[in-house]
């Protein structure tokens, strides 16, 4: 009776090798026993063996077929085809598309002899196929690392359940449930959005940025001002995604050539939902998008939580609670102008006053308040806008911005007629603001008797309260920063930021914290403009006046224990 070892069948790689005398038949029908018995193929269950190395089988394979031996730790895998194997038939047969030429794939393949891989790969890829020796150790990591991170990455996409939240629409014009079930219809890619989303917001990110490039595709967040790489998806699913997100957004899922701007709301719970800004790019690999996360929330937070000094926030106080002036937030793009300016509206806002605002678009919707989107393509302007609201018998008015000569004059006229207005501007201080409204080409007596108050602001990174350390610096290096001699007493301690952070915070920060320049448009500051005064006559005029420029907004912060050293630097002009 013949023993199981006899009966096994051999392999065309296991007799290959036995022709090649690198094993013996019963050596061969060994392994193949043992490979059956696992549930392995006969090259992995050889090398475990440790008979042979992967190297000595595919060297050996390619003389015995004339096929070609390559390295595969040599192979570029940006060169990679776009159209890969399908994943499955990749990972059961162990082959991997190296190159496509014409109408020709060249398969890697550690057993030549598996014909039947070979030719389910040309059926399915539809070319023909021209196998390449390579040893499979190496291509059993080069199939988890590309196959499996580019084909089937899309189901580790698949996060979860999506129904606790979803997405408000209030755009009648917007597409159907329907219609996008049609046109973006893959669920993990859905389900992928929604967990970047709510990722986004627990973290608390204020922007999160899709980006395709030739060889990757990366997802960042904007997290206390600084950006982060948070995911790389697979590359395949940049077009679904953009897809997506333009659907909920309601913006035109066809055009791609062009910058579009949308909208859209996350229901969060019944009584939480979080409004994002859309914003999409063509970019030569494929559209970048930007969703900046605006939430309500942020408006209610009251102005003690903004960081204003008590001397800063009485004078802002005192401003916005006049009848009438120009109130006006300067600073760069992300420096919380727009949190300042509807925390001062939120403190306005009661039964009998009326407000109006124009924004480009609207952030952060509040009950009680009339709000425009102006439309630069259908004419409402700032200045349109603007005009308009003087009919509506408003009390205070909000422009999201003064861009141009006439909307400032427009500002300054309704600040003049009785109407208090607030408005931001882009400039670097408070006393610069007045040379550019100047330069704007707005008349000095205009600007000397409707501006009541300049405020300039800065984002700080705010140091974690539970990992933050205490460190000491010469003297001489806090007086170069920006600290004075008063400031050396032994009432505070100076804290810096530690570099491998906790579980709470991100390399040492938490949050962030305001610097401010409070600047009120005193007699003494109108009579400097009146007379074509420069921003530093204004900046010595305030200074003895006993407002703080930014720097020493700054150090004050940094003597509080808010912040450190090289964040005020980082965001402060000295």
């Amino acid at each position: 009776m013949a023993t199981a070892t006899s009966q096994t069948k051999l392999s065309g790689l296991a007799r290959t090798l036995i022709q090649e005398k690198l094993l013996s038949e019963d050596e061969a029908r060994a392994v193949e026993a043992q490979a059956s018995s696992a549930n392995a193929s006969f090259i992995s269950q050889l090398i475990q063996s440790k008979k042979l190395s992967a190297l000595s089988i595919a060297e050996a394979s390619a003389k015995a077929f004339g096929f070609p031996y390559f390295n595969l730790d040599a192979f570029n895998p940006d060169y990679l085809p776009a159209k890969q194997i399908d994943s499955k038939l990749a990972i059961s047969n162990r082959v991997i598309g190296l190159q496509a030429r014409n109408n020709v794939l060249y398969v890697a393949i550690s057993d030549p002899t598996n014909i039947l891989a070979l030719d389910s790969v040309q059926f399915q890829m539809g070319m023909n196929i021209s196998p390449i020796v390579v040893e499979d150790d190496k291509l059993g990591r080069w199939i988890e690392k590309v196959i499996q991170a580019r084909d089937t990455s899309l189901k580790s996409l698949d996060v979860g359940n999506d129904d606790d939240f979803g997405f408000s629409d209030e755009n009648p014009n917007s597409i159907e449930e329907e219609q996008v079930e049609t046109e973006v219809d893959d669920a993990p890619v859905v389900r992928f959005l929604n967990k970047m989303l709510l990722d986004a917001i627990n973290m608390g990110a204020s922007d999160l940025h899709f980006e395709p490039y030739e060889k990757f595709y990366r997802v960042r967040y904007r997290i206390d001002g600084a950006l982060r790489e948070i995911n790389q998806p697979p590359l395949a699913i940049k077009e679904k995604l953009a897809s997506r997100i333009k659907v909920i957004s309601s913006m035109d899922i066809s055009e791609k050539r062009i910058p579009q701007d949308g909208r859209m709301k996350l229901v969060l719970s019944k009584t939480r939902t979080i409004d994002f800004r859309v914003s999409t790019l063509p970019l030569i690999h494929g559209e970048k998008i930007v969703m900046r996360i605006l939430d309500p929330a942020s408006a209610t937070l009251g102005i003690e939580a903004l960081g204003y000094e008590p001397i800063q926030k009485e004078r802002l106080l005192n401003a916005v609670s006049r009848p009438y002036g120009l109130v006006l937030v300067t600073g760069p793009t992300g420096s919380g102008k727009t949190v300042s300016l509807y925390t001062c509206l939120n403190i306005l806002n009661s039964p009998d006053v009326n407000i109006s605002t124009a924004e480009d678009p609207c952030e952060i919707p509040l009950a009680g308040i009339n709000q425009v989107n102006v439309n630069d393509k259908q004419g409402l302007t700032f200045a349109a806008a603007l005009k308009s609201f003087l009919r509506q018998d408003p009390d205070v008015i909000m422009i999201g911005e003064i861009r141009d000569l006439e909307t400032a004059d427009m500002a300054i006229k309704a600040a003049s007629t009785g109407h208090m207005v607030l408005s931001t501007l882009h400039t670097n201080d408070a006393p610069s603001t007045l040379t550019r409204l100047l330069n704007m080409g707005v008349a000095p007596f205009n600007i000397a008797s409707a501006v009541s108050l300049i405020t300039a602001q800065r984002l700080a990174r705010r140091l974690c309260k539970h990992c933050k350390i205490p460190i000491n610096v010469p003297k001489e290096a806090l007086l170069n920063v920006g600290f004075i001699e008063e400031d050396f007493n032994e009432s505070w301690q100076l804290y810096g930021h530690n570099p491998e952070g906790c579980e709470l915070c991100n390399a040492g920060y938490k949050g962030r914290v305001g610097i401010y320049q409070v600047m009120p448009i005193t007699d003494a500051i109108s009579r400097i403009i009146m007379k074509n005064g420069t921003a530093h006559d204004i900046a010595d005029q305030a200074k003895i006046e006993g407002v703080n420029d930014l720097r020493r907004s700054g150090v004050l912060k940094v003597m509080q224990g808010l912040t450190s050293i090289e964040e005020v630097e980082a965001c402060t002009n000295e």
